[in-house]
């Protein structure tokens, strides 16, 4: 019997683990990982802690391993990437979120694989031009990221759409422009991690927690929204994505509805049974220039492309990760 291969690249990370144990739960399938667990200190390893996985490979041995299993992969889902955006270094940025990303593309493409790859919201940079997910030339080229990280982004969802309109595809091809995304397994982020993360061990310890204050006009302190949207509902959707073959494109993932972080520092008090307390600090100077007042994701073409189920409101999704997992972490975050 043909073995039926799922690889998931960046499958230790916050999103990628999520993704492994979704499909690890369908015995039909071996899931492999490719990813770097760096130091057992890191705590990414923990992520696949009680997952059934097939293999985990280091990237630089990706291209060996991959060719002669060809005809076995029926899925790779792309999640790996330099996801920092304040990394400093733009040569590794693009190295990895766009010359990694083209060159398995490119091998999906010649294999006739299929091919499931992370995008961003941060490719939509302010969102002064609205967050619609085009695919077409002309709306990739007038997006204007913020920083590095959401330009490589854009950069690759430009190549692909135009690798495309050339006939060189894989066999399905879908991008998912995510939003903000919290929920389990984001611990090793560090100060990438979701906002729910950060300021839990505060909330948990009765201490104020600190947000940024505005410095826009008519918009309060705190009062910067976001597209929050809990991980499952990521999961939710690219389960669906492997069963519907059919449906190719790039698509924005967020829940549609934008939302403070006021709001979401409320939730968490919430959840915890805790008196909020909120103090709001200066902004770095350093990121003031490039700093997103607003996103929410045009949720239409997704739902066009037959996707119906309901995303999880924020306040139901940050009890559920706050009960369910962050208060119950053996010594925090």
């Amino acid at each position: 019997m043909t073995r039926r291969i799922v690889l998931v690249t960046g499958g230790a990370g916050f999103i990628g683990s999520n993704i492994v144990s979704e499909f690890a739960a369908d015995p039909s399938l071996d899931v492999v990982v490719c990813d770097r667990l760096r130091g057992a200190e890191s705590g990414k390893w923990r992520n696949l802690v009680g997952r059934s996985i097939a293999d985990i490979i280091a990237p630089e041995t990706l291209w060996d391993w991959l060719e002669p299993r060809a005809q076995e992969i029926v899925l790779v889902v792309h999640m790996a990437a330099v996801s920092s955006t304040t990394e400093p270094d733009v040569d590794k940025i693009v190295r990895v979120n766009f010359g990694f990303s083209r060159d398995l593309y490119d091998w999906c493409a010649r294999h006739g694989r299929r091919f499931i790859y992370a995008s961003s919201a941060a490719t939509y940079g302010a969102g002064e031009g609205g967050f619609d997910d085009h695919l077409d030339a002309r709306g990739l080229a007038a997006l204007r990221p913020l920083n590095a990280y959401g330009w490589s982004k854009a950069l690759f969802d430009a190549f692909a759409a135009r690798e495309t309109a050339r006939g060189h595809t894989p066999a399905q091809c879908v991008g998912l422009k995510f939003f903000n995304v919290y929920g389990a397994n984001e611990e090793h982020k560090g100060a990438m991690r979701s906002m729910v993360s950060q300021i839990w061990p505060d909330v948990a310890a009765g201490r104020a927690v600190r947000l940024f204050k505005s410095y826009r006009e008519g918009i309060a302190d705190g009062g910067q929204k976001r597209d929050f949207i809990h991980v499952r509902d990521i999961v939710r959707v690219v389960a669906w994505l492997g069963v519907h073959r059919g449906v190719n494109g790039l698509f924005n993932l967020g829940t549609g509805e934008a939302r403070t972080f006021e709001e979401l520092a409320m939730s968490v008090f919430a959840a915890a049974g805790a008196t909020p307390r909120i103090d709001f600090v200066d902004m770095p100077p350093e990121i003031r220039d490039c700093y997103q007042y607003f996103t929410q994701a045009s949720m239409e073409r997704l739902s066009a492309a037959g996707y119906d189920h309901p995303f999880t409101r924020l306040e139901d999704g940050v009890a559920e990760y706050v009960r369910g997992y962050l208060a119950k972490a053996p010594s925090g975050p």
